[in-house]
């Protein structure tokens, strides 16, 4: 008889201190940004925090998504410091950056959990008044961040899934 492993007992609220070092990290490793993470608060209103958002879903040991939205213009600033050349908005390298950019975070964040978990590829969403879709059960954290270049937020919706609804 197979052996599952036990997964961590985490809350949603202990997951989001990974995200933070997360995002630090990769936005000043990988954009030369530096960050200045505040405190994290429960989002009950659907619609996303800004224009442009990029969603990372994640299946396995931890189900949800997390999704990182930031104002058009302090995206463009990120990955211009990323990518080293502005990539305006209408380029297709312009949702790819912002993509990687979160798949970064989210891929270092799952690293930290301790379980076994999937993440999706990046879906990008640019246009204001967009409303995600998340899990009914499972609260939404809001991570607010903060670059000289301006705000952004990380938003995580996460729990971890039991053996047995695998």
């Amino acid at each position: 008889m197979p052996v599952e492993t036990a997964i961590p007992r985490v809350t949603t609220a202990q997951l989001v201190v990974h995200f933070v070092h997360s995002i630090r990290e990769v936005l000043e490793t990988m954009a030369a940004t530096s960050v200045t993470v505040s405190a994290p608060a429960l989002k009950a209103d659907p619609a996303s925090s800004y224009d442009v958002s990029c969603i990372i879903g994640f299946s396995g040991e931890f189900v949800g998504n997390m999704v990182l939205s930031m104002p058009i213009d302090l995206a463009r600033t990120v990955v211009k410091a990323f990518a080293g050349a502005d990539v305006p908005p209408t380029s297709p390298d312009f949702p790819d950056a912002v993509g990687e950019l979160a798949n970064m975070i989210a891929g270092s964040a799952k690293k930290s959990f301790g379980g076994t978990a999937s993440i999706t590829v990046p879906s990008v969403i640019i246009g204001k008044g967009h409303v995600i879709a998340r899990l009914h059960d499972v609260p939404c954290l809001v991570i607010p961040c903060r670059t000289v270049a301006g705000e952004f937020a990380v938003e995580v919706s996460i729990k971890p899934m039991p053996a047995a609804a695998r």
